[in-house]
């Protein structure tokens, strides 16, 4: 495992960290708007206008879509410099990943699975900020078993015909454009038979409902679609073979995720018990000594991570690894932080003594130990693909779609 920067790459360091300083707002100040968007403490409308307007800058100097072909917008860099952008801009008061879905999940799978047409056609726009993506995958019978899809998507000439309904979109009422998955075959077993889509999100047909959080926020939406029509060159990669693109966007969603892990979260903490002098309680020393080894451990897996990208080699089963540790260590975060907020931390409000962000970040926390596949998901992959251990059972993997017990038709 490496641990320094090779000499190109602290050349590459330096010039990133100095563009930052002359165009980067600065962490804390009024135009910080790094945190607060997923846990419901910035309106979605401010923080997507600065997003936009941050995000043209980075095209227009260069610094977006690192890894990306020029051709595209792109740098056409390499993975760990992209990796070692993000380090920097996360000491600045910018959302590192601000359009996730479309630049970190969307983009790649477009990338290695699209024609030129495709690529052409989305990823300038994308890596722009100009369209926005959602990712229509989760239904009410098919999260953690996402090849369980029922959304029917029905061939009709150069078009095809798309009805169902999906769940838990992300942003899905401000966005342009969808990453869709539908069932186009139910006579062959569920995890063939899917097709993947480039959905406009504005076509005819489309319901979409927010669901209000207990953060207080309406991030999430359920999404219903009756007879949305998607034109024939919208199908990404082939036709009844869009598992393969779905395992390329999840890869990617999984190390996003796992890559969210900020080490100023456990300093600003432990800022916080020294400010209210609780640093002498040896309960919640010992729980502030776990948040940091666990934040410390992330960070090492983060840089077995970054070892593989310097030497070319794609992420692997390693991001379920850090997906999971991540979930568990933002748990611990926010028990600890509502545990030393005592009283307090049943208020969630901008008026509070310490704002409103540690309640928010204790009331997401739960979430991320489902985006991106559970848990329990995260587990089944570690075990069979780190740990050479038998498949999870299953009696239906060879089953058509059609004859499960909640097949659709």
């Amino acid at each position: 495992m490496d641990f320094d920067d090779t000499p190109e790459e602290a050349a590459f360091r330096a010039e990133a960290r100095a563009w930052l300083e002359r165009h980067a707002p600065v962490k804390g100040g009024p135009h910080d708007f790094s945190t607060g968007y997923l846990e419901g403490t910035v309106d979605p409308r401010v923080f997507v206008e600065r997003a936009k307007v941050w995000q043209r800058l980075l095209v227009e100097a260069g610094w977006a879509g690192i890894t990306w072909p020029r051709a595209y917008g792109g740098r056409g860099g390499t993975a760990m410099q992209s990796v070692i952008f993000s380090q920097e801009a996360a000491q600045f008061g910018v959302a590192v990943n601000t359009f996730a879905v479309g630049i970190a999940m969307t983009g790649p799978t477009i990338l290695r699975h699209g024609t030129d047409a495709q690529k052409q056609r989305f990823l300038p726009p994308m890596l722009r900020g100009d369209e926005t993506w959602c990712q229509l995958f989760s239904e009410p019978d098919a999260g953690s078993d996402l090849a369980n899809i029922a959304t029917r998507a029905e061939r009709d000439g150069d078009e095809w015909v798309v009805t169902g309904q999906k769940v838990w979109t992300s942003g899905a009422a401000e966005s342009d454009w969808g990453i869709l998955l539908a069932r186009s075959n139910p006579d062959v077993p569920k995890h063939r038979g899917i097709t993947y889509f480039l959905v406009d999100m504005r076509t005819a047909g489309f319901d979409i409902r927010p669901l209000r959080q207990m953060t207080g926020a309406a991030h999430f939406n359920e999404v219903f679609m009756d007879g949305v029509r998607i034109p024939h060159e919208n199908v990404l990669g082939d036709v009844h073979g869009g598992w393969a693109c779905a395992i390329t966007t999840l890869s990617n969603e999984r190390g996003l995720i796992a890559g969210a892990n900020r080490s100023s979260d456990i300093a600003a903490l432990v800022e916080l018990a020294r400010k209210r002098g609780r640093t002498d309680d040896p309960i919640l020393r010992q729980a502030l000594a776990d948040c940091w080894i666990r934040q410390q451990i992330q960070r090492y897996h983060g840089f077995r991570l970054q070892t593989a990208l310097s030497k070319g080699v794609p992420p692997g089963p390693e991001t379920s690894v850090m997906k999971l540790w991540a979930a568990e260590y933002l748990r611990r975060l926010g028990d600890t932080a509502l545990a030393m907020l005592g009283p307090e931390g049943t208020l969630l409000s901008e008026d509070a003594n310490a704002g409103q962000d540690w309640q928010a970040r204790f009331l997401h926390a739960p979430a991320i130990r489902i985006a991106g596949g559970s848990n329990e998901v995260q587990r089944n992959i570690m075990g069979e693909r780190v740990l050479g251990l038998p498949r999870e059972p299953s009696v239906d993997r060879d089953v058509p779609f059609r004859d499960l017990a909640k097949g659709g038709s």
